[in-house]
């Protein structure tokens, strides 16, 4: 399908569908993708022809239903399946639409709305997935006419009916629902001709060829996982390792040392990803590695902290990283993904005033200046694309070490977003008043050129990314205002601050006149705490309560979040009551001691003194009746816990059962009552490079966590929602 009014791109392109069947006719046997499963078992493998022949099999069906030119969602959790499903609806014509499943006990509500966006009748996912989706989906009016086909249990006919389709440049290849409002979904609309582009790009940009290995842990649904993943090394004609991101943040441990076994030379993922490296992995287990083949470290996705590139270059270098090895970059869903990166040398770090920068003034400061703040050079662009920096105002381009917002135009640059056409002629059409120049695309950031490379400032909106992931703070205080009597409607703010080198959520709340004079003040703190985490996912770091008609509003009643976060910091605002989060410790592993299974009363126990050690709380103090998200833990704590649960019981829980059952109580009962599955081998996690004959390929590229189980890394859509 192409979009009306891009005719001037109708040509003809060398489309990824072509460039996966003739590695197929060159060479078949040669292995495109593994999937280590848990980091414990043989990985999971795809050579080309087997990818080739199932993505023909799968589009055979989708053609025999006309889905050629319509939406087709892709549910699957992380595995090989997504690879050929996605790669079906581009063999039969179709616009694929990647999707993380809806997780149990969750919301559907921001999955209803990316459907009725989409306008999706047909979805792709796996038998088991498909069973239980059923019984969900049918209680919702929007998605009961929705039909699931299991891919992984379709009868193979032998000869497979497939036609070819006649891709041009300007043909939609998929929907990329950025991490967006649920108000407002937006499906970046990513054609044929983008994704060759950015191809060309990232493979000139990192040097990637055949004879690279690329290893992710990155999700496949969101861009950074799927454009850098599945997609590069199909162009570039390596290999690519994948493993879920669960199994890397349940023991990060297990990234690097399959980077080391596997002798990967590409890898990345967001700035918070190293962090957990650096927290996590012991001077003993990074005694074992061998990171000297890592030649490309993308860090991208959310702000890229100078401190953390030094203080990771250091402490892995006795394991042969070197700091050149950093590629520090920037992206988006709206242009594809790359928009500009640097390495091969150590990255750009530069201190600039940090009072000036705030005033959208460059000036750099010497070395050691207390008000100094050290800044990440993210590089240049390559090929054809350009950045300019632009004042957001008069829309006049800014000259070198002038602060302003970061406009991008070339190839990359997506065709805008999917039944949008007004947003899409603000954000993907804006021209410089001042000279005849564009279509540019308005990324919503801010940032300067300085001697050359691009430098991120921050966000022209109140766009929050926190580990990656992006939150809109209007669906964060439409949960908080309305989680309790007391609080009073359309009377929040949400916003971040910097605290030890991390964004972190803040909500302030006005309360109503009754609640104002009646209502207990640490039951409102639990319930925005549990609203924020059970519907986003998200830790609260601060809670304000203020009386009726404290909260900072406009005269016409808007919420003005920067004098929010401004009275926050100065300690000005008259708070009724308030509370900080006890900042979390890590909790050792238990290793397994009993001999006979523990009943649910044992699990029970063990568990409130996991959570009491984490928060800080006596167990005796815990509800083991009340869903998780009351103890204000986030899926990162969640996936933590698995580990240490699968440590403890000495056999593999699965990491989704912590999301399956909401209550202690629940999980302990299910645990209990589940037969042993195989046990751990954790030494055992990865077979030695040699077993997988010269397994040499991959690409990097940024990050984004996944199984929204745990952190949905988001670099790519920082574009604002639309002005209040």
């Amino acid at each position: 399908m192409s979009v009306p009014g891009q005719s001037a791109r109708h040509t003809p392109v060398l489309d990824i569908v072509q460039l996966v069947r003739r590695r197929a006719v060159e060479r078949p046997d040669q292995r495109a993708f593994s999937f280590i499963v848990d980091g414990q078992a043989e990985p999971q493998h795809q050579t080309c022809g087997e990818i080739d022949r199932q993505a023909r099999l799968i589009a055979s069906r989708l053609q025999a239903l006309n889905a050629a030119g319509e939406r087709v969602l892709l549910m699957y959790p992380s595995g090989l399946d997504f690879v050929v499903a996605f790669l079906g609806c581009l063999y039969a014509g179709a616009i694929a639409v990647p999707l993380y499943p809806p997780r149990a006990n969750r919301s559907l509500d921001r999955f209803q709305a990316v459907v009725a966006d989409a306008n999706a009748t047909l979805a792709l996912t796996t038998s088991a997935l498909a069973a239980r989706l059923e019984e969900s989906f049918a209680e919702v009016a929007v998605l009961r006419g929705l039909r699931l086909l299991a891919t992984d249990c379709m009868p193979d006919p032998g000869i497979i009916r497939w036609k070819e389709p006649a891709i041009r440049s300007d043909h939609l290849a998929f929907l990329q629902y950025t991490s967006g409002s649920t108000a407002q979904p937006k499906g970046v609309m990513v054609s044929h001709g983008n994704l060759i582009h950015n191809q060309q790009m990232i493979q000139r940009a990192f040097g990637h060829d055949s004879a690279s290995t690329i290893l992710s842990w990155l999700p496949l649904y969101h861009d950074l996982g799927l454009i850098g993943s599945v997609i590069l090394p199909l162009c570039v004609g390596c290999p690519c390792i994948l493993m879920a991101p669960t199994t890397f943040l349940q023991r990060p441990i297990r990234w690097l040392e399959a980077i080391s076994r596997y002798r990967a030379t590409a890898s990345g993922g967001p700035n918070f990803a190293y962090e957990l490296c650096m927290r996590k992995i012991s001077p003993a287990e990074r005694a074992g590695l061998d990171l000297s083949c890592w030649r490309v470290a993308v860090n991208g996705a959310e702000p890229v902290r100078a401190e953390t590139i030094r203080d990771f270059s250091a402490q892995f270098a006795s394991a042969g990283f070197s700091a050149s090895s950093f590629y520090p970059s920037y992206g988006m869903a709206e242009s594809t993904l790359l928009v500009t990166t640097a390495g091969g040398a150590a990255p750009i770090m530069v201190p600039f005033s940090g009072q000036h920068i705030a005033k959208h003034v460059v000036v750099p400061t010497g070395a050691g200046e207390a008000e100094g703040r050290l800044l990440v050079g993210c590089g240049t662009t390559v090929l054809d694309q350009r950045v300019v920096i632009v004042d957001p105002h008069t829309r006049q381009r800014c000259q070198d070490d002038q602060v302003g917002e970061i406009w991008v135009a070339g190839g990359s640059v997506a065709l805008g977003y999917w039944q949008k056409p007004e947003l899409t002629s603000e954000r993907f059409q804006a021209r410089l008043s001042d000279v005849d120049d564009g279509p540019f695309l308005r990324t919503g950031d801010l940032g300067f050129l300085h001697q050359g490379a691009l430098f991120i400032t921050g966000r022209l909106a109140d766009l929050i990314i926190i580990r990656g992931r992006n939150l809109y703070p209007q669906d964060i205080e439409r949960s908080v205002d309305s989680c309790h009597q007391a609080c009073q409607p359309c009377g929040a703010a949400a916003f971040t601050i910097e605290h030890d080198g991390e964004e972190r959520l803040v909500v302030v709340q006005e309360l109503t006149r009754q609640g104002s004079r009646e209502a207990d003040g640490e039951a409102v703190i639990a319930a925005i705490r549990q609203a924020v985490a059970a519907e986003h996912d998200a830790e609260v770091h601060a809670i304000i309560l203020l009386k009726a008609g404290g909260l900072p509003k406009t005269s016409s009643g808007k919420v003005q979040r920067h004098a929010c976060r401004i009275g926050y910091i100065a300690g000005d605002l008259p708070s009724l009551a308030s509370w900080q989060r006890t900042e979390q410790v890590d909790v050792p592993l238990q290793p397994c001691t009993h001999q006979s299974p523990p009943g649910a009363d044992e699990i029970e126990a063990w568990m409130l003194g996991w959570i009491g050690a984490k928060i800080g709380k006596p167990p005796s103090s815990l509800d083991a009746t009340q869903p998780f998200t009351i103890f204000g833990l986030d899926s990162l704590a969640m996936v933590e816990m698995g580990a240490s649960l699968d440590a403890w019981l000495g056999r593999s829980t699965r990491d989704v059962m912590v999301f399956d059952y909401p209550t202690v109580r629940k999980l302990a009962g299910h645990l209990a009552s589940t037969p042993a599955a195989e046990p751990i081998a954790e030494k055992a996690v990865l077979p030695s490079a040699s077993t997988l004959d010269g397994l040499l390929a991959q690409i990097e590229r940024m990050t984004d966590a996944e199984a929204e189980a745990a952190i949905r890394l988001s670099a790519a859509s920082r574009i604002p929602p639309p002005h209040e």
